[in-house]
């Protein structure tokens, strides 16, 4: 499907209504994460201090200058099913004398090289917070305690002189607690009672070491598993700073045959999109519920692994988990921030999945070569959003399809940041027609407006290493008085800016 075979176009209109601000964006819902799997960790950002790769002190200086641009809020780590396996005393002193390790979750050995200096060290140099996730599956509120403490404390204890004789003479910021991942699966197979009773054990050893609180985030609910959200936060929500939820986006629904991340056309194309629209439903009703038990709102909703899954590309490793990214993930992407940012009264921290070589991730590499992914430009457009003001957005477009497959044509999200610009984000779900759009904004007078798009020639256009089809573009905007008009292209993603 080239972009020659799209003449039609369809007329769409929003209303933006800039005198009614909600909740503030937090910048923090634009985070990602890093698990030790396939290449995201070693290569994709550890390749040691003796590499010919560019790095500093063995992180790679590529991946940390586009991560650095990016303004990357929030990276978590080590997992994933990798946290609930992983002892943190393994990955400390000198890297020579590391032990090596079955990685049980995904295969292969675990070398250690890159452990809790490393991990702080890579999230300083992007500017990202720290989102350690502890290992409640197979470890103990001792051993969490234990890292903690090294981490955060400035005291004369032994494990902060332990830290110190590791190089790191300050300790560091963490404000971020995972206490344990997915624990109705790989985390441990619990039941939700069995889990609020471990968190509630757990969360009471989280002691404070340095001037700063932790934010405790326990175990929520994949996808529309309702009932673990009622008892959890019924029987621990007190306990609880944020709740997490994870939703993978499939083609088919099918773990045993996801589909393809590049050879599909537009019925592909339709029921991925279809699919990822789920999220509004999920993220709506497990907020009713934490409503109940947490009628303020103090418990933040965070969407800490979301994001595409296909089958993975030909030639690599089960769980390598290597797939490509194209057109269709950047609408993806797009699609679920501007839910995040509607959300955002709930909605606080996420992390897409992954970073790096693994899922649906921002950057790509392959030894010495790195690759921008559409979902990397997305992030990239995205970042007039963050902390900034929601606004209120009422859209008309016509249907993308017909009967049961039907879609909307258009989604989006608006703000206004601390200048107060207006920024509205917009997805053209339609891969053949152009939207014509006429934007109203009230209590807002236009003084000039900017818009960039991101775009590709087909639904399967990707960036691979020596060549890039997907890359953001200046789009055209006319702005007079309270409106704003704009072509947007098929199969497209738009951020306009009005002044």
């Amino acid at each position: 499907m080239s972009e020659t075979a799209t003449a039609a176009s369809f007329e769409a209109t929003l209303h933006v209504r800039a005198d009614r601000a909600g909740a503030v964006i937090d910048r923090n819902i634009y985070g990602s994460f890093a698990e030790h799997l396939g290449r995201g960790v070693y290569e994709g950002i550890w390749v040691g201090p003796e590499s010919p790769i560019p790095n500093t002190r063995g992180l790679r200086n590529d991946v940390i200058a586009a991560l650095r641009k990016l303004e990357l809020s929030v990276l978590r780590w080590p997992g994933g099913c990798f946290a609930d396996e992983y002892h943190w005393r393994d990955g400390i002193g000198v890297r020579s004398s590391r032990p090596r390790r079955a990685n049980s979750s995904w295969g292969g050995v675990e070398t250690n090289e890159f452990g809790t200096h490393e991990f702080m060290d890579f999230a300083e140099q992007i500017g990202a917070e720290p989102y350690v996730n502890v290992n409640v599956g197979s470890g103990t509120p001792r051993e969490m305690m234990e890292w903690l403490e090294y981490m955060t404390s400035d005291t004369d204890s032994a494990l902060a002189q332990l830290r110190r004789q590791n190089g790191r003479p300050q300790p560091w910021k963490v404000k971020f607690i995972g206490i344990g991942n997915e624990a109705w699966g790989c985390g441990g197979n619990m039941r939700p009672e069995q889990y609020a009773d471990e968190y509630r054990r757990y969360a009471a050893f989280v002691k404070k070491y340095g001037d700063d609180n932790f934010v405790k985030i326990a175990v929520g609910p994949s996808d529309e598993d309702y009932a673990w959200t009622e008892v959890v936060m019924k029987q621990a929500a007190k306990h609880i700073d944020g709740l997490s939820l994870h939703y993978y986006t499939l083609p088919t629904g099918d773990w045993k045959a996801k589909g393809s991340a590049t050879d599909f056309g537009e019925a592909e194309w339709r029921s991925t999109l279809s699919r990822t629209l789920r999220m509004d439903t999920f993220i709506s009703k497990h907020s009713a519920i934490m409503d109940k038990y947490d009628a303020e709102r103090r418990v933040s909703l965070v969407v800490d692994e979301w994001g595409t899954w296909y089958d993975a590309s030909p030639g690599t490793a089960r769980g390598a988990l290597y797939q490509q990214n194209t057109l269709r993930d950047a609408l993806v992407a797009a699609i679920n921030l501007n839910l995040f940012n509607q959300h955002a009264a709930r909605v606080r921290m996420a992390a897409s999945a992954q970073a790096i070589n693994v899922l649906q991730a921002l950057i790509l590499t392959e030894h010495a070569e790195m690759v921008l992914t559409p979902t990397y430009h997305v992030f990239e457009m995205y970042k007039v959003h963050h902390g900034a003001t929601l606004l209120e957005l009422d859209m008309n477009a016509p249907a993308y399809g017909s009967g049961a497959e039907a879609l909307p044509s258009m989604h989006a999200s608006a703000s206004r940041d601390a200048r107060g610009v207006v920024h509205v984000s917009l997805v053209n779900l339609d891969p053949r027609r152009r939207a014509d759009v006429t934007l109203t904004l009230r209590g807002h007078g236009a003084r000039g407006a900017s818009g960039r798009v991101l775009t590709g020639p087909s639904i399967n256009a990707l960036n691979d290493f020596g060549s890039s089809s997907v890359q953001p573009s200046s789009l055209n905007v006319t702005a007079t008085g309270d409106r704003a008009t704009a072509s947007l292209p098929p199969r497209s993603v738009s951020v306009l800016s009005i002044e």
